[in-house]
């Protein structure tokens, strides 16, 4: 037996469709609309598909013997009136045994029918299912890519490891099946965003004057930044502006800075005892800012640091006082760890990035702000003055970790 099926914009057609091929002796087994997937398929009409039977000769021969074998006795009878005539009960029981058999073809016919819709069925299930199952894989392997890729550039921005498993961790736990690249990219966008936290930088005194200290290790841009800063509030603010420095070891810091403050027309002195800057304070009360260098001590020397901190604290609350940590973007990690930590069991205190134009990685200003947990105030880019600095932008950061080596 044939089975086939046959497709056309109507049943009809699919049915001369089947004749064409198979003649006219086919039994319409099923009838279904079938519709292709995909994209275009929307702008298309559904089509109708038939299923057809048609027996073959050789089951036609099956069937046909008794048939044959009346016709046969009839033929006998009319040539050799000798033998003898079949009875009408013998040819009725021919006649049974032929409905017998089309009764049998018409039960086959039936259960094909029953097969090929089970058949039908099943084979679209799965096709189905495996249309799921390689849309899913698909969305989940670019899903994969993309947070594989996104660590490895963080990891080549020289984000600690320990942060960027951290980030990636964060977002598959609100991750879902149904988000798009776009979606998870702004999402961790965000979020680092507010990882960063807010900038504020050095804010307008509440009683003048206010005391700044700038302290760090040497040769970060201590005395640079600072002239930055000072020219920043004196030229472009209008703020009154004095300069002191504590650091006696470096006769060439020291000068720098009176030529930076000769050039703003701002006081400058020279302090070697905490009593020193107290009567710093009194004398430039009217002030609005009072900007104080600070040696580069080393942060593994005990004694250095005990100095520094009697310096930071020789002010009572009757001024106001921030401290600011200034960092080079170029040093190692784990030495801006070490003086990030011993620093912070001096004082508390936010942080300048110094040197961003000298490295190609920002990894570290993520790690110290998530280690520290301290504020990211201003970054430099440049020895120029006052141009070469910036208050931190969080955006800007992000976009730059993100990126990828510049």
């Amino acid at each position: 037996m044939i089975i086939k099926k046959f497709l056309g914009k109507t049943e009809e057609e699919a049915v001369e469709n089947a004749k064409k091929e198979l003649g006219t002796g086919i039994v319409i087994m099923n009838v279904k609309n079938v519709k292709k997937k995909g994209f275009f398929s929307l702008f298309k009409r559904e089509k109708v598909e038939v299923t057809v039977a048609l027996e073959e000769e050789g089951e036609k021969a099956k069937i046909q013997p008794k048939q044959q074998t009346v016709q046969e006795a009839v033929v006998k009878q009319t040539s050799n009136p000798i033998q003898p005539v079949p009875t009408e009960g013998a040819i009725k029981e021919d006649s049974a045994v032929i409905e017998e058999k089309l009764d049998s073809l018409q039960s086959l016919l039936e259960k094909q029918l029953m097969n090929v819709a089970i058949i039908d069925e099943k084979e679209k299930k799965e096709k189905e299912d495996e249309e799921e199952e390689e849309e899913a894989g698909k969305e989940e392997d670019e899903m994969t890519r993309f947070l594989k890729l996104l660590y490895n550039t963080m990891i080549e921005n020289e984000v600690d490891e320990i942060y960027a498993n951290q980030i990636v961790d964060d977002f598959g736990k609100v991750q879902s099946s149904n988000q798009t690249i776009d979606f998870a990219l702004s999402n961790i966008y965000q979020k680092m965003i507010l990882r960063f936290g807010e900038s504020k930088g050095i804010e307008p005194p509440d009683k003048k004057p206010k005391l700044v200290f700038f302290i760090g290790p040497t040769g970060v841009g201590k005395t640079t930044t600072i002239a930055k800063l000072a020219s920043r509030f004196q030229v472009e603010k209008g703020n009154k502006v004095a300069l002191l420095t504590a650091d006696t070891y470096r006769i060439a810091a020291a000068e720098q800075l009176r030529t930076y403050a000769n050039i703003l027309e701002a006081p400058f002195r020279i302090i070697y005892t905490e009593e020193e800057i107290k009567e710093a304070c009194e004398e430039f009360s009217g002030y609005d800012y009072i900007l104080v260098d600070t040696a580069g001590h080393s942060h593994q020397n005990e004694d250095q640091r005990e100095t520094m901190k009697k310096l930071l604290n020789a002010m009572d609350d009757s001024v106001e006082k921030e401290v600011y940590l200034v960092l080079s973007a170029t040093t190692k990690y784990k030495d801006l760890l070490n003086i990030a930590d011993t620093y912070s069991k001096i004082t508390d205190y936010k942080i300048i990035f110094t040197k961003l134009d000298e490295t190609e990685t920002f990894g570290n200003l993520l790690n110290l702000k998530l280690h520290t947990g301290v504020e990211l105030s201003y970054v430099t880019c440049g020895q120029n003055v006052p141009d070469d600095i910036a208050d931190f932008n969080p955006q800007k950061t992000v976009k730059q970790l993100l990126e990828g080596r510049q």
